[in-house]
């Protein structure tokens, strides 16, 4: 008996939703937010160490200028393990953004390769078995040849494009199938891929096809299409594939197609997709080559603080082993030790510091593995994995129109981390208004910490806005669905837009800024469904 399931997709923050995709199962979804349908993607037409001390309180009144860790301009490392041989002694650690700052992971491996005696796979329970020891590290598990270089090959043409968006529209109505039977393929093809992907493969299932929109939907837009590959190309260092794994893909790719898309699928549409496959990895490799010169694949951080927030909802500071680049706005990819290959997208809640910390917040849903076991489960000196940053949604604080901020339940937290940004670079003559939107007035965790903020500062507004249905009092809080009370203040023709929560509440709240005057180019939001994120 085969049931209509749901999978849960991403916003790329700290919220997110679900959509409804027959045949998926709902064991395997994870989501922060209120259940969301999503509507049918239309593609366009052709187009032309020692113990942690306790950390002393973080405060909003006084923000630090924050200092965004440079890329590293050295190779990455590999750490010496004698029963390996080959390894050079590897230079001086990457030092911490703030040199007064003592890593107390200073004897960490420098680009995270697992093996005997790595204490970090030891919080793993990582046994590698004897006589089975690896030879290399996984930053180093790149594909030994490249089907050719991007810059090197033939654009596609226009009845190229046509044809693989003909191939993907061919797909969707069978996308749980053919995805199923593409991974089927890959494993009977290259058995060893099995062991990088959970036991469950809906979520990944779900990306694929999410992500063969995306690539659709950009191929005549070359610069978009190069930058959500490259950032593909970089996330999938994180699973460390093994070399020439691409060909393979491209090989149970078209058998795919040629099965599941065959009233479109010809020697002709077979070119294309070809040539298209051909296009698709060699950016992805160049990203990944290039990645691999001054980033590890993936980061470990020793979680040093966990605050409940309220029942369902914590804040996460993580302390990484070396340090990690990003901005406010962006997000990151985390994997715990107990749900090992899931990987699941927060945003940071917070502008980087000083002191290198990292924090998130995560609110536990039901059948959300990941989500509980950092809610209900993890502790400090527990072990996570990150991925690099992610993301589009940060502000050039030198100048620009007004920002108006749209935070959605643990949406809240890149928001807050904009806010922080801006109080350390100074809003230059800009408002901020922020939008704070919850079910209830518990759900508002972050809303006395943005008020003191509002009160030392003219430029930033702050109105809370709760949507249950039974509000009771509400203590003067605006009342209504978070988009349709942003609508009621309008216009806003003359401000740039960030929106971050529920996919539900993401697209709603771009049909109301439409509504009220923001130009599309100015409407800011994480893709929906993380199509550019493995």
């Amino acid at each position: 008996m085969k049931s209509r399931g749901t999978v849960l997709v991403r916003t790329g923050h700290g919220s997110a939703g679900v959509a409804s995709v027959p045949g998926l199962s709902t064991a395997a979804a994870e989501a922060d937010a209120p259940t969301a349908v999503l509507p049918p993607v239309v593609l366009p037409p052709v187009a032309s160490g020692p113990p942690v001390p306790p950390l002393p309180p973080v405060s909003l009144l006084e923000p630090v200028r924050p200092v965004i860790p440079a890329r590293p301009t050295r190779p990455p490392t590999v750490p010496v393990h004698s029963p390996v041989p080959g390894f050079a002694p590897p230079p001086a650690p990457v030092p911490y953004p703030d040199q007064a700052f003592r890593s107390p992971f200073a004897d960490t491996p420098g680009r995270n390769w697992a093996g005997p005696g790595d204490r970090w796979s030891e919080a793993w329970g990582v046994r590698p078995p004897v006589g089975q020891l690896p030879t290399t590290p996984p930053s180093a598990a790149l594909p030994s040849a490249r089907p050719g270089r991007a810059a090197e090959q033939a654009p596609l043409t226009a009845r190229d494009v046509e044809l693989v968006r003909a191939g993907v529209a061919a797909l969707q109505p069978v996308a749980d199938r053919a995805t199923a039977h593409f991974y089927a393929l890959l494993f009977l093809r290259r058995p060893e891929l099995r062991a990088l992907f959970p036991a469950a493969m809906d979520v990944h299932r779900d990306r694929l096809f999410r992500a063969l929109l995306a690539v659709a939907r950009e191929l005549d837009r070359p610069a978009a299409l190069r930058a959500t590959l490259a950032e593909l190309g970089r996330g999938h260092r994180r699973y460390g594939p093994p070399a020439g794994h691409y060909a393979a893909v491209e090989e149970c790719l078209l058998r795919t197609l040629a099965r599941y898309a065959a009233g479109c699928w010809d020697a002709e549409a077979e070119s294309a997709w070809l040539r298209a496959c051909r296009m698709i990895s060699s950016v992805m490799i160049e990203a990944a080559e290039e990645d691999a010169r001054t980033s590890p694949p993936w980061w470990q951080g020793e979680i040093v603080r966990h605050d409940r927030r309220t029942r369902d909802i914590a804040a996460i500071t993580v302390r990484p082993d070396q340090a990690y680049p990003f901005r406010a706005g962006q997000y990151a990819a985390l994997e715990t030790p107990w749900w090992p290959r899931v990987w699941r997208h927060y945003s940071f809640a917070g502008a980087p510091r000083r002191d290198g910390l990292l924090t998130f917040h995560v609110k536990a849903v039901q059948a959300g593995w990941v989500s509980n076991a950092l809610v209900h489960r993890a502790v400090p000196g527990d072990v996570l994995r990150l991925g690099p940053a992610a993301g589009s949604m940060t502000v050039d604080h030198a100048a620009g129109p007004d920002l108006l901020c749209l935070g959605g339940g643990t949406g809240i937290a890149p928001i807050r981390a904009l806010v922080e940004e801006a109080v350390a670079h100074g809003a230059s003559g800009r408002r901020v208004e922020v939008f704070y939107g919850a079910r209830r007035a518990e759900e508002l965790y972050e809303l006395d910490g943005l008020r003191e903020l509002a009160s030392r500062h003219r430029w930033l507004t702050v109105r809370p806005v709760l949507s249950g249905a039974a509000l009771g009092p509400t203590g003067g809080l605006l009342t209504g669905e978070l988009p349709e009370v942003v609508g009621r203040f309008g216009p806003w023709s003359g401000s740039e837009a960030l929106l971050s929560g529920p996919p539900a509440m993401v697209r709603r709240g771009v049909g109301v800024l439409l509504r009220a005057g923001v130009p599309a180019g100015r409407i800011r939001h994480d893709p929906v469904g993380e199509p550019a994120v493995g």
